[in-house]
């Protein structure tokens, strides 16, 4: 019977290829995206043992211990003369202090604009250079000299290949200074790692770094090496007690840990992301493999029963079709492990194209990517593939010798329909636990969503089989009635087997759904964060980073003011901190002018508060307050990351719009938040004009700001429009990840209709013989996979607006406005049908070349 078995899959080549296209792209996902991740992780990690490989211990600030967003504010910088004090430690062998700022420091192109936009870091470093100290020193320099003056820099690899700088050119850079020229004296490597992806770097002298980031008399850390025969433990024992209340230790293997703790966190959501869509191709590609075999299995009736007359056990002809499934799901995993290699290339490509440059090294090549892709690609294929294999053996030996003869239905075929709509409940059950209960955590919120999501799209596969006849009858009114005798055969192919046509719809029906859910989620919230927007900016124009989020240098926002040009400018701040304890966002504001930019909704108080901020008093959000049993009156602690306290007073609460809050919890005067934070930087500087907006008023602003390249002056409208264009190209890259997904739907189609070929072969030449054309036969196998689409979609658009509905229900807090985008999901439909086209060409031609009398005589 093995024989047989592997013989019987060397005869079925085409369909076997059709059939692990489905697992090859499925595992190539899989495994590229843990290449990827893996190689991402190596490159962090490298530079985390680069950083640390020759010290033992490291001395900062003592800051706060909090993290937003999965961000940890860098600890504050220590007295300069700490050092004398470490060095002076028994034990300590060596130490120096450096400079790292990676917030406030950009270098920019020859063009004048700046190398990094998209959010990516550029990391300043004042280091020590001295040669006794050059274990200290993660950077290895690659060509030239290290600074020695203050106009002097090194310049990263990365960033001296992609703008042609050299040794001995200018080079523009901006820190908490305006923009100004360095020559570029040599060029480094962080380490031995391949590339930084979007991360860039400059290294100054040490006093030059402290100059031009605020850090005078200051370092960011102390880097120790240990004496001969003491542990990291002891060096760190005795260090301690010399500091100051306001610096500490730590060992670097600890600080090192830390950081790769950090880094492994951002790897795992971002490997779990990526994991998603290589799950959805695979579940698509279980429902292509379960209709592969079982349409397989029914036009191999005849060759099961003589096998069953010849004396095959049904335990034997069980086994031949589960070998099969394993070795077709072994050579489409091997070939989709080798696949992913490619994959990893083209998904880091995709994130280069959105401006996301991921670090890399080699290749990382695990053993456990290859366990899973096996264990995974094997695994779903005899998933699949079992329960075809089941109705393979219920094949009666009689059926040798009827020709026609079908598979017997099994006994609880009859119980179908209530076990798909047991399937549904459970789905919506989970569903609902995942969205309405508060008291879940974000690990069991996602696995209820995904569970749901997983049972929802399974019960209605199961379901739509009922559902065909009715879609046919609607979607295939344009063959019967246009497509002429090829039309009605094609619809009447569509509705022969409606299990057949529901499980091909069904791997289609899946991404459409997901697409349409995309679609309609994030219409509603381009929507809301619009209105948002309007609600609460008047300001003529914004001023914000490049990347239109993160914080950029206050004192661009002082240079505008400065400016004659604008009526009215006024600033927002915005740091990590701590309110009554609780991590929170910390606004500072300019209690003059805010009001004439940004439109309070107050809720206890009005726009007179403002004027008595001070350095004693806030206002905070309403939600903020409520949930904190916060009323005016009430005093409220702030800590900020430099660990310097303020108290204040609530004088007011206000209703920022739940979606897109534009100002902080807490909102101090910046007078204050400037007293609490040493390098403050701004989120939004808003700007009125008293004349109105003109080209003239415009240049004569930009140039204000012009020294502050990380900076973009837009009007209002273009700010809500950039947004606009923000939400639209993460949905782009996410319809291009479910792709894949589609991808597979389309082969699943492509397999389906060549095996339906096969199985009409005599039919096709009867049908030939009496006279239809090649080209007859053509369009019926077209129209038939067009009409086959448009079931999918039917059943998956109205799927992914009801998940849709459910998720925005889930976020009423947020007021996410629920809006079906009709244009879109019509375009959608327009796809469906291209995609039913393209499927059937190959289909299609093969069913034209039929010879009519060959195809009579076809067994």
């Amino acid at each position: 019977m093995t024989k047989v078995a592997l013989r019987g899959l060397a005869g079925r080549k085409l369909r076997a290829v059709l059939t692990g296209i489905a697992i090859v792209l499925g595992v190539a996902m899989i495994s590229g995206t843990y290449i990827l991740t893996d190689t991402v992780q190596r490159a962090f990690n490298n530079l985390l043992v680069d950083s640390y490989a020759g010290t033992d211990a490291v001395v900062t600030g003592k800051g706060l211990d909090i993290s937003i967003d999965g961000e940890k504010p860098p600890p504050p910088p220590v007295d300069a003369s700490l050092l004398e004090v470490v060095r002076g430690v028994d034990g300590v062998a060596l130490a120096t202090g450096s400079v790292l700022d990676e917030r406030n420091t950009k270098i920019l192109t020859p063009e004048g604009e700046s190398v990094n936009s998209e959010g990516w870091p550029t990391l300043a470093f004042g280091i020590d250079t001295d040669p006794a100290l050059t274990q200290f020193n993660p950077l290895n320099l690659f060509e030239g000299r290290w600074p020695a003056s203050d106009d002097e820099v090194v310049v990263d690899v990365g960033t001296a290949d992609k703008q042609d700088y050299a040794v001995g050119d200018t080079v523009e850079i901006s820190t908490l200074q305006p923009k100004r020229p360095f020559e570029i004296v040599g060029v480094a490597k962080y380490g031995e790692v391949d590339s930084l992806g979007g991360i860039s770097f400059a290294v100054f002298t040490i006093p030059a770094a402290q100059a031009l980031l605020g850090r005078e008399g200051q370092y960011d850390a102390i880097s120790v090496a240990a004496g001969e025969g003491v542990s990291e433990d002891e060096l760190v024992a005795a260090i301690a007690p010399a500091l100051p209340g306001d610096a500490e230790v730590v060992s670097a293997t600890a600080e090192a840990q830390e950081q790769a703790d950090e880094v492994s966190e951002f790897t795992s959501i971002f490997r779990y992301f990526l994991l998603a869509f290589g799950a959805i191709a695979l579940f698509v590609g279980a429902f292509v493999i379960f209709n592969t075999f079982s349409i397989t299995v029914a036009q191999r009736t005849r060759e099961f029963a003589t096998l069953r007359t010849i004396g095959a056990s049904r335990r034997q002809v069980l086994g031949s079709v589960i070998l099969e499934s394993l070795v077709i799901g072994l050579l489409a995993s091997l070939v989709g492990l080798g696949l992913g290699v490619v994959l990893a290339e083209g998904i880091e490509a995709l994130f280069g194209s959105l401006g996301v440059d991921l670090p890399s090294a080699e290749r990382v090549f695990k053993t456990r990517t290859v366990v899973v892709a096996l264990a995974v690609g094997v695994g779903i294929t005899l998933l699949a593939g079992l329960f075809p294999a089941i109705r393979a053996t219920r094949v009666p030996p009689i059926s040798a010798v009827r020709e026609g003869a079908t598979l017997p239905h099994g006994r609880f075929h009859r119980y179908t329909p209530w076990v798909a709509g047991l399937v549904v409940v459970g789905s919506l059950l989970l569903l609902a636990r995942a969205m309405f209960t508060d008291e879940l955590g974000t690990g069991d919120r996602l696995l209820s969503i995904a569970g749901g999501v997983l049972l929802l799209f399974l019960g209605v596969a199961m379901l739509s089989s009922k559902l065909v006849r009715p879609i046919a009858a609607v979607v295939g009114t344009p063959a019967r009635r246009a497509g002429g005798v090829a039309g009605t055969l094609a619809s009447g192919n569509s509705v022969r087997n409606p299990s057949r046509t529901a499980a091909t719809a069904a791997a289609l029906m899946i991404g459409i759904a997901l697409v349409a859910f995309i679609a309609t989620l994030t219409n509603g919230m381009k929507a809301s964060n619009r209105e948002a927007i309007e609600e609460q900016v008047i300001a003529d124009y914004v001023v914000t980073s490049l990347d239109g989020y993160t914080p950029f240098v206050a004192a661009a926002g002082e240079e505008l003011a400065a400016s004659p040009v604008p009526d009215v400018v006024t600033s927002v701040r915005s740091e990590a901190g701590q309110a009554n304890g609780d991590t929170a966002e910390i606004g500072g504001i300019e209690p003059d002018t805010i009001a004439d930019a940004y439109v309070f909704d107050w809720q206890d108080g009005d726009d007179s508060v403002l004027a008595t901020l001070g350095k004693t008093n806030a206002v905070v959000s309403s939600n903020w307050a409520e949930d904190r049993a916060i009323g005016v009156g009430d005093k409220v602690t702030i800590r900020s990351t430099a660990d310097k306290t303020a108290e204040v007073t609530v004088v007011g609460t206000f209703r920022p719009p739940p979606f897109y809050p534009l100002l902080e919890s807490v909102n101090v005067s910046t007078e204050l938040f400037d007293s609490l934070y040493d390098r403050p930087r701004n989120r939004w500087t808003w700007a009125n004009v008293a004349d109105g907006s003109t080209d003239q008023t415009r240049a004569q602003m930009e140039k204000a700001i012009s020294g502050f390249p990380d900076t973009q002056l837009e009007t209002r409208e273009e700010w809500i429009q950039r947004e606009d264009s923000d939400f639209n190209e993460f949905i782009s890259f996410l319809y291009v990840m479910l792709t894949l997904a589609v991808f597979v739907s389309v082969f699943g189609m492509i397999n389906t209709l060549v095996l339906s070929v096969y199985e009409r072969t005599r039919e096709i030449g009867m049908l030939r013989a009496i006279g239809m054309t090649r080209r007859q036969v053509r369009r019926m196998v077209r129209q038939e996979s067009i009409i086959t689409a448009l079931i999918g979609a039917a059943i998956g658009l109205p799927l992914g607006i009801f998940l849709a509905a459910l998720v925005n229900r889930a976020l009423s807090e947020y007021d996410v406005r629920f809006a079906i985008p009709w244009l879109q999901l019509g375009v959608l439909t327009i796809v469906a049908i291209v995609i039913g086209v393209l499927a059937a060409i190959m289909p299609a031609r093969r069913a034209a070349r039929l010879n009519p009398l060959e195809a009579i005589a076809y067994e």
